[in-house]
């Protein structure tokens, strides 16, 4: 049987990295792009297609699962792989961040969050604790810690007391994945670093990290509305004050060009709803930029979406067909499309993962931006 989770360094070229996560369901290679599967489900797609995409792990939406079906009937049901036929690696997050957009529904305390329900109003409280407990009782292969995550644009001092409750929390979930002694010897536990976009709480939040020890690091606390440059400008510095033998995940992220900018900033793993929601709505990503097949020029357009894609879409559809199936708001397009996206980002993960092990990452990252957003910059 395989480890329970190790993470090795198979090259780097400058700050970006290519590596390789073994697991007991199956290896995740780095950099990595999980696609989301919020409720069970990556939206528009089987299981088994979103694996031919080339995606080795998904992401599970504990916030969302807790409140439906329910934690404890996906674990009386075999467990969230089982429950929804996907054999390999899934990633849970801790609910914190789905829990904290909702503030007009929630109250923070020290012991965690009350909250109410979306769908139907009922009360809920969710703790370090039972974080741990519902990513338990779904056989999550990775643990994300409890947090909060507050705005970038928030005061200085509160961001500092929230950085510090989420390292308090971090304590917490460590303490409650440990207890779970079955579920710890087969699934990992990675740490949140918070700060949001102040070098030296970032730091703090990073030492009292690595103090605690996880078997992976996330940055936490991007991707929620700071714009690119800021979000650059932290990875400048935060991927480095983690351990370096340990995966480091960026949370939330993001489009095409912000991957090739995180990557090449040393992070080595991310999650986004952008190509499965793009998907629904008729934006496709190429090669060559984003196309919106809503767009009149694509009515007559007997080319495929994007001619160096071999998947199934751009092999067997016209952008055409694609633009039509889009206008009459047909089902097959949202799956068309979100079939091509994630096709589109993992042939990107697995450029970068070849350009770093062949030391040409900066020509692929130059290429990419010329061809994706028409500058090398």
């Amino acid at each position: 049987m395989a480890q329970r989770f190790t993470f090795t360094l198979a090259a780097t070229d400058g700050r970006a990295r290519t590596g390789r996560i073994q697991m007991q369901r199956g290896d995740i290679r780095t950099p990595a792009f999980m696609p989301v599967g919020t409720a069970a489900t990556v939206k528009a797609m089987k299981p088994e297609s979103v694996r031919a995409t080339g995606a080795d792990i998904i992401l599970g939406n504990t916030y969302h699962l807790m409140l439906r079906p329910g934690a404890e009937r996906v674990a009386r049901l075999g467990g969230l792989h089982k429950f929804m036929n996907w054999d390999r690696p899934i990633l849970t997050d801790s609910g914190g961040y789905q829990v904290m957009s909702l503030s007009d529904l929630r109250k923070l305390t020290e012991e965690g969050v009350e909250f109410r329900s979306h769908l139907d109003g009922s009360k809920h409280m969710l703790t370090p604790e039972r974080s741990m407990e519902i990513q338990r009782l779904l056989d999550s292969d990775i643990v994300m810690a409890f947090d909060e995550c507050p705005r970038a644009d928030r005061p200085r001092d509160e961001i500092a007391q929230s950085m510090e409750l989420s390292m308090r929390w971090a304590k917490r979930s460590r303490d409650g994945f440990d207890s779970g002694e079955e579920h710890a010897a087969r699934s990992a536990l990675f740490g949140i670093q918070q700060g949001a976009l102040d070098q030296e709480l970032r730091a703090i939040s990073a030492q009292k990290l690595t103090d605690i020890g996880f078997d992976g690091y996330a940055v936490g606390g991007l991707a929620v509305g700071e714009g690119q440059e800021a979000m650059f400008g932290v990875l400048d510095y935060a991927p480095e004050m983690l351990p370096v033998d340990r995966p480091r995940y960026l949370m939330g992220v993001g489009k095409p060009d912000d991957l090739v900018g995180a990557v090449e900033r040393g992070i080595d793993m991310f999650d986004c709803v952008l190509p499965t929601r793009s998907g629904r709505n008729g934006q496709a990503f190429t090669w060559n930029g984003a196309v919106n097949l809503r767009n009149a020029r694509h009515a007559e357009d007997t080319g495929p979406l994007d001619e160096r894609c071999t998947c199934a879409t751009c092999t067997t559809y016209s952008r055409a067909y694609l633009h039509h199936l889009q206008k009459s708001g047909e089902i097959l397009g949202a799956m068309l499309v979100t079939e091509h996206n994630l096709a589109f980002y993992q042939a990107l993960m697995q450029g970068m993962r070849d350009a770093i092990g062949n030391a040409r990452f900066a020509k692929f990252a130059a290429d990419f931006r010329l061809d994706y957003l028409g500058s090398s910059k």
